[in-house]
């Protein structure tokens, strides 16, 4: 089963957005692919909450959400909208991840739980809980690859939510990401192979990539990685194309036989700090 992982540089507007994602999937549709994965934040990039805020709107009025259903149902393939940055139904603006089946209904969505609020070594720092209300829950999604673990970015970084989606039957756990350069140069690749190799799944991490013209730097390096942990589709830079990857489901199974780790869960007491040292 042939997937497509597209790269981009999202602009700064949702119109441009569409505008910029569009012709790159048609091209992962011409070459095959069933399931096309776009990067967070394909529908607008822009780090000026000022701006942003009041440009968002609800999943099912946002242009680029409507424009890429549309698509996906003329051109017959689904679509993970990695993320798209909607307002949400009760207030607040959400990083919601979007499944578009071939027929252009929306079958799943998922709201990123884990809030990028660091401070880095390089001066850069980043507060997405300000501008984000986190999701709450975790979410499988059938597709014509197999069963999906919508995750988005920063989730990577927390193994107990990869865990928790294979043991509940995910098969391939969807990334998509905009990741800082610093952090993508230093941990992107590493946390990606090892959440294949811990649950023995497919993962597909399409990103962002470059210099975008809000000013932020994206990291790009798209990657798709088997369940055994070796990289199987790759993009060595941050402009803007896609990669091909194919799917053999039978993998999954051959992995996590060969280390069953998952049922390999034993109940255990936690820590407990240890006492200071008795005052004389």
């Amino acid at each position: 089963m042939k997937v497509a992982l597209i790269q981009t540089r999202t602009p700064a507007t949702h119109a441009a957005a569409l505008a910029h994602v569009k012709p790159l999937v048609r091209a992962a549709a011409a070459g095959g692919a069933r399931l096309i994965a776009t990067p967070e934040c394909t529908n607008v990039v822009q780090r000026n909450r000022a701006l942003l805020l009041p440009a968002l709107r609800p999943l099912d009025e946002d242009e680029v959400v409507l424009g890429l259903r549309a698509l996906a149902a003329e051109l017959r393939v689904e679509i993970l909208i990695g993320s798209a940055l909607v307002r949400r139904e009760g207030g607040g603006a959400a990083n919601r991840s979007v499944l578009v089946r071939a027929d252009g209904s929306v079958a799943a969505t998922y709201d990123k739980i884990h809030m990028f609020d660091v401070d880095l070594p390089t001066g850069e720092s980043a507060r997405e809980s300000h501008a984000y209300t986190p999701g709450d829950r975790a979410v499988l999604a059938d597709s014509a690859v197999g069963c999906l673990g919508l995750t988005i970015c920063y989730d990577m970084r927390f193994p107990h939510l990869y865990r928790a989606l294979a043991k509940a039957g995910a098969q391939v756990m969807t990334v998509p990401a905009a990741f800082t350069r610093p952090t993508g140069e230093a941990h992107w690749e590493v946390l990606l192979r090892a959440r294949a190799i811990e649950t023995g799944s497919f993962v597909l991490a399409p990103a962002q990539g470059g210099f975008h013209e809000d000013g932020r730097g994206t990291w790009g390096h798209s990657l798709a990685i088997a369940p055994w942990g070796e990289v199987i589709g790759r993009l060595d830079h941050d402009e803007p194309g896609m990669l091909f990857a194919d799917l053999d489901l039978a993998r999954v199974e051959a992995a996590r036989t060969a280390i069953p780790a998952l049922v390999n869960d034993r109940l255990f007491a936690p820590p407990v700090a240890p006492a200071s040292e008795a005052a004389e």
